[in-house]
C-alpha cells in the first residue's frame, strides 16, 4: 500500500512538473510570437513613415502670405522633404539644408551674436545655418506624431561617388574617379567647371573654364590643363558624372593661402542673403590680416553643364571685426548651385571657398536624427531618390522607445 502511494505521488509530481514546463514553453512561445508581431509592426511603421517623409512636401506651402518652408525662414507646421514642384521621390535640396544634422558643436559668431550649425563636408567647404532657422530632431518628431513613441535616424547619401585627385600641379593634371556602391562606373559622362584666381586687381579676379570627358573601364577620367600652373594659382573644380539616369557630383580645391580666409554664413533663406565672415572671428587666426574677396554663383543646368550667375555686392574687403554681405538674385534663390568665393591677401596669397546653395550641388550628405547603436531592435527601410537630379539613397532607421523583450 505504501509503495502504491509513493508511486502515485511521484507520478503526480512528474505530471505537475511536465505541466509547468509546458506552461513555461507555451508562455515563451506566445511572447516570441508577440515580439515578432511587434517587430513586424515596427517594420511596417518604418516603411510608412519613410514614404510620408519623402512623398510629402510639408507645409506651409506657397500661398499669398507665405512661401514654401524649405526656401524660407518659417517653421514648418507639417513636415516632409519632397520638392513641391515635383512628384514621386524628388526631394527639396533646400528643405534638407534646414535640417540640424551638425556632427559637432555649434559655431558662435560674435559679430551677429548667433550660433550656427557646423555642417562641414571637407576642407574649405561648409554649410553654416543659423540655429534659429534649422529644424531640430525633437521638432520633426513632434510634427510626425512619434515624439516619445519612436526614435529615428534618416540618412541621405549620394548613390554615385565622384572623387577628384591631384596628379600634378604644373601643368595641372587631375583624376576623376566615379564609383557606385564601391564599384567603378565605366563610360560615365563627366562634366566639370574649373574656377581659378587669375591675378591681382582691386578685388581678386577669377576665370571659369568648363569641359567634358568620360570614364574608362576603371571608372576614371583624366583631366589635363596644359599651360595651367597650379603652384602659382588657387583653384576649385566641380565635377558631375552621369550614367543611365544616375547622377553624382564631387569637387576639389587647392589654395595657396589659408591663414586668413572667408567663411560664408547663411543669413536669410527668404532673400538669399549670405554673410561673409573673417576666419579669425569664427575660428581664430594666428596672424589676422585683411583680405579681399570676389564671389559668384555657379548654377547646374538640365544638361549638367555649369553656368555663372553674377551676385549683388559680389566683391569687397573684410578684416577682423567686419564682414561682407552678398545676395543671391531673387529669381535664382530657388535654383541650387554653388557659391564660389575667391579671396586674397596679395597676389601671391590667394584661395577659394565653396558653399552649396542646396545640398545636391556638391552631393552634401545628410545624417539627421538620433543614434540607434544602443537600441535593442531597429527596423530599416530604403528608397532611391533624387535631389535636383542628383541621385541619393534615403535610409530610415526606426525603433520603439517603449521597449520590449521575451521573458523566460
Amino acid at each position: 500500500m505504501g509503495g502504491v502511494t509513493i508511486d502515485h505521488l511521484i507520478s503526480l509530481i512528474v505530471l505537475l512538473g511536465a505541466i509547468l514546463v509546458f506552461i513555461a514553453l507555451f508562455n515563451q512561445t506566445i511572447q516570441t510570437a508577440i515580439l515578432y508581431q511587434q517587430h513586424r509592426s515596427l517594420a511596417d511603421k518604418c516603411s510608412d513613415l519613410l514614404d510620408n517623409l519623402l512623398l510629402n512636401p510639408g507645409s506651409p506651402l506657397d500661398s499669398p502670405n507665405t512661401t514654401f518652408w524649405g526656401r524660407s525662414d518659417s517653421t514648418p507646421t507639417s513636415f516632409g522633404l519632397q520638392d513641391p514642384e515635383f512628384t514621386q521621390y524628388e526631394l527639396s535640396p533646400f528643405s534638407l539644408m534646414r535640417l540640424d544634422y551638425s556632427p559637432g558643436n555649434p559655431i558662435h559668431y560674435s559679430k551677429t551674436n548667433m550660433n550656427y550649425s557646423n555642417n562641414t563636408i571637407g576642407p574649405r567647404t561648409s554649410l553654416l545655418v543659423p540655429f534659429n532657422e534649422v529644424i531640430n530632431y525633437s521638432t520633426v518628431a513632434g510634427l510626425l506624431g512619434i515624439n516619445g513613441t519612436y526614435g529615428f535616424s534618416l540618412t541621405i547619401t549620394p548613390t554615385i561617388t565622384v572623387s577628384v585627385n591631384e596628379n600634378q600641379l604644373n601643368p595641372l593634371s587631375l583624376t576623376v574617379t566615379v564609383t557606385g556602391n564601391g564599384y567603378p562606373v565605366a563610360d560615365a559622362n563627366v562634366s566639370y567647371c574649373l574656377i581659378n584666381v587669375t591675378g591681382q586687381a582691386q578685388y581678386p579676379s577669377y576665370n571659369i573654364n568648363s569641359g567634358a570627358a568620360s570614364t574608362n573601364n576603371e571608372g576614371q577620367a583624366f583631366l589635363g590643363f596644359p599651360g595651367f600652373d597650379g603652384t602659382k594659382t588657387s583653384f576649385a573644380i566641380i565635377v558631375y558624372a552621369r550614367l543611365s539616369g544616375l547622377v553624382g557630383s564631387g569637387y576639389y580645391t587647392h589654395v595657396l593661402y589659408e591663414d586668413n580666409y572667408v567663411i560664408p554664413l547663411i543669413a536669410d533663406f527668404d532673400n538669399g542673403s549670405v554673410l561673409l565672415a573673417h576666419s579669425s572671428d569664427v575660428y581664430g587666426t594666428t596672424n589676422p590680416a585683411a583680405i579681399r574677396y570676389n564671389a559668384t554663383l555657379v548654377l547646374l543646368t538640365e544638361d549638367l553643364s555649369l553656368r555663372e550667375m553674377p551676385l549683388d555686392n559680389a566683391s569687397g574687403n573684410i578684416s577682423p571685426g567686419t564682414y561682407g554681405n552678398i545676395a543671391i538674385p531673387t529669381n535664382n534663390t530657388g535654383i541650387p548651385g554653388v557659391v564660389a568665393i575667391t579671396y586674397e591677401k596679395d597676389q601671391a596669397n590667394s584661395g577659394i571657398i565653396l558653399m552649396p546653395w542646396g545640398i545636391s550641388s556638391l552631393s552634401f550628405p545628410v545624417v539627421f536624427g538620433d543614434n540607434s547603436l544602443t537600441r535593442e531592435w531597429v527596423a530599416t527601410d530604403m528608397r532611391q531618390v533624387t535631389v535636383n537630379g542628383v541621385s541619393y539613397q534615403a535610409k530610415l532607421a526606426l525603433w520603439s522607445l517603449t521597449g520590449y523583450q521575451v521573458v523566460s
